[in-house]
This record gives C-alpha cells, structure tokens and sequence, in this order.
C-alpha cells in the first residue's frame, strides 16, 4: 500500500476523489498506527500503517486509492503513567476523536478497557488484550453530499419545540 506524508489539517479523516488524508493529534503519543477494516465483522485490522509524519504533535498521512466507507481506527504508543493523566495502550484500537461518520459502535466487552478490570491495582495495571474484535470504528465520508428530493419540513414556530440550544457569548 502506497503512503505519502499527507497534512496536518485538517483533522480526521479527509478524502479529496483520489484517496484519504488522515490527520490526528496526539501531543504525548510516541507512535501512532492506523488501522484498516475491511467490514464491521473484522476481528483484526486488514492493514496497519505507521503514520510517520509529525507536525506540531499532529501525525498525517495520505493514503491514495482509499474510498469513502473505508472504516478504521487509530492504535497509539506512549507512556501508561495513569498519575500524568497518560493511558496509551498500542493493544487497543481507538477511534478517532475527529470521525465524521461512525461505522461500528462499540461492543462492549472487558477487552475495551485499557487496564485490567478485576487489578487489585485498579487502573495502574494495562490491559494488553487486543480489542480490535469490540473497538467502535470510523467511516471515511464523501463530503459532496446531497439532499436530493428532501426539503425543509417548514414546521411554523408556535409548533417548534427546539430542545437544546448553545448560544456562543
């Protein structure tokens, strides 16, 4: 498989018609892997990349010939200090914090979490079972999407209801 150094920005997941850019930051991470999945039903990835651009604690890469659907994650290595607030653990597959599209959710297991459940030593102790069965797993989207026939509902405003509503100050 093809891999070029790609861009930092913008985050996630990015395909342009010809392939993907993959851009994560990861300010503490001392390596970071991207993981392919073929279907929803991988117990392992199909392909590991080692993401080997860095720029301002962001790792990239482009990744040609790679199509919307493609579902991955992200494996990271770095310190497991839980008293530094670290918990990197390259045995578990993440998803990216950046995803546009979720294309598995999680299934929950004890392979999900980063250290070992039944520890004497609560979370001191990593748990290094691979979770790539239960890991959830992002989507690459195409971004020209269209609306097609749909069309705004044009409810009027004294039968709105707007349930939650964040206004920047």
């Amino acid at each position: 498989m093809r891999v070029f150094p790609g861009r930092p920005y913008p985050l996630g997941a990015t395909w342009d018609g010809m392939g993907v850019n993959f851009a994560i930051f990861a300010e503490h991470a001392s390596a970071v892997d991207l993981c392919l999945f073929n279907s929803t039903r991988d117990r392992r990835e199909a392909a590991r990349i080692r993401l080997t651009e860095q720029t301002d604690q962001v790792w990239h890469a482009y990744v040609p010939d790679i199509q919307p659907g493609q579902l991955y994650g992200y494996r990271l290595n770095g310190p497991y200090e839980p008293a530094a607030g670290h918990r990197f653990n390259p045995a578990k597959v993440i998803l990216d914090p950046y995803a546009k599209s979720i294309g598995r959710v999680t299934r929950w297991s004890d392979e999900m979490f980063g250290y070992k459940v039944d520890s004497p030593r609560a979370d001191l102790e990593p748990d290094n079972r691979d979770n790539a069965a239960f890991a959830p797993l992002a989507a690459v989207i195409d971004p020209a999407f269209t609306w097609g026939d749909d069309k705004p509902p044009r409810t009027p405003w004294h039968d709105t209801i707007i349930y939650e509503v964040h206004v920047k100050g």
